[in-house]
């Protein structure tokens, strides 16, 4: 088939996409694909490097406040919708496919008003602002958490998971611990903000290190780039016992994650895909300063089914972080518990279910 995938900004937005393709590979369906997003967001660097053909439109999100700016991005998305409907002629893909991010607005509407199959994926528990507003105008809207059915007209949903549950799946143990110089046969805890960090978490850690450096498990601690020169000055004051690995950034981190007992760290929607593909308990600490809140309504839902812990970022300190993790740490029969119920949130043929959705859409 003849794909056209459209999202961008994040990573949460792209990775979906990617893992799609990547299973279209697999699978030997894929004839054609074109990738489109805009110069300034992460997909312009990610889909190049990947060698995947892309093509870049204009256009910005709208401002939630009352703006001049946003006469701006309505003229730009009546710009980007004209733009999109040449490369959609010129391209006649079967399906268009957007994984959410302000770009996939006028691509997938483009493709709407051209009679060509369209579905959208929600990764999140709470719709995304351009989602809503697609999920009026396409033909399929598949979801991740059952949660966000309600806010999608009821008979275009389809629950398939997040796409990137797949990719990890399949990944087992592999002593990559053993690269940050820590024990391969010792539990261990990642402490992870994100690609970027999160400076709260990495407070956090700084408070709890002292005792940490004494504790019968191991912490790997992910720093994120932007902190990293930071917390090295910070650390200068500081034991580092031969149980804690500190690093910036860990490029292929979905490797890593089957060789840890427990993860602390923010509640994206690609984060949660793998917890709950390779079924790792985790203590979510979901970032306040996303849209509409929805981090801390994804890391409610793994909550609620007594797969995860829930600490606020207001409530973090090395002292609660300390109390959760030791509480996990030093109890397998919980974690395992915990693992086994995350699993079950998990959907390890998600790329496949959204590919059945395009399948049926094309014929």
């Amino acid at each position: 088939m003849r794909v056209i995938f459209s999202g961008g900004g994040t990573g949460g937005h792209i990775y979906p996409a990617l893992a799609v393709l990547e299973r279209l590979k697999e699978r030997n369906l894929l004839d054609d694909v074109l990738y489109i997003g805009t110069e300034k967001g992460l997909e312009s660097r990610i889909i190049r490097q990947k060698q995947i053909p892309f093509e870049a439109i204009k256009l910005q999100g709208f401002k939630r406040s009352l703006s001049l700016d946003n006469l701006k991005t309505l003229k730009l998305f009546l710009q980007s919708t004209h733009r999109a409907k040449k490369i959609l002629r010129e391209f006649k893909p079967d399906v268009v496919v957007g994984t959410g991010g302000y770009v996939s607005s006028a691509v997938l509407f483009a493709a709407t008003q051209l009679h060509i199959p369209t579905v959208i994926n929600e990764q999140n528990s709470v719709a995304g602002i351009t989602n809503r507003f697609l999920g009026h105008f396409v033909d399929r809207i598949s979801i991740a958490f059952p949660e966000v059915a309600t806010q999608f007209p009821k008979q275009k949903v389809i629950l398939t998971g997040n796409p990137r549950a797949q990719q990890v799946a399949g990944i087992q143990p592999n002593q990559r611990l053993s690269d940050f110089k820590l024990k391969t046969t010792v539990p261990t805890l990642l402490i992870f903000g994100g690609s970027r960090g999160a400076e709260r978490i990495n407070s956090a850690f700084l408070a709890a290190l002292s005792e940490l450096n004494q504790k019968n498990y191991q912490v790997l601690f992910v720093s994120g780039q932007v902190h990293y020169a930071k917390i090295q000055t910070a650390l200068q004051d500081k034991t580092v016992g031969s149980n804690i690995a500190v690093v910036p950034y860990i490029s292929d981190m979905q490797t890593v994650l089957p060789d840890v007992a427990v993860i602390l760290g923010r509640a994206g929607a690609t984060s949660l895909a793998e917890i709950t593909a390779l079924g790792i308990p985790s203590i979510l600490v979901p970032s306040p300063y996303v849209t509409n809140d929805h981090q801390t309504k994804n890391a409610q839902s793994l909550v609620t089914h007594q797969a995860a812990e829930m600490i606020t970022e207001d409530q973090l300190t090395g002292a609660t972080l300390l109390k959760v993790t030791d509480q996990l740490m030093t109890d397998p029969v919980r974690r395992q518990a915990m693992g086994e119920q995350a699993r079950q949130l998990g959907v390890p043929d998600a790329a496949d279910r959204l590919i059945k959705v395009m399948q049926d859409l094309i014929h």
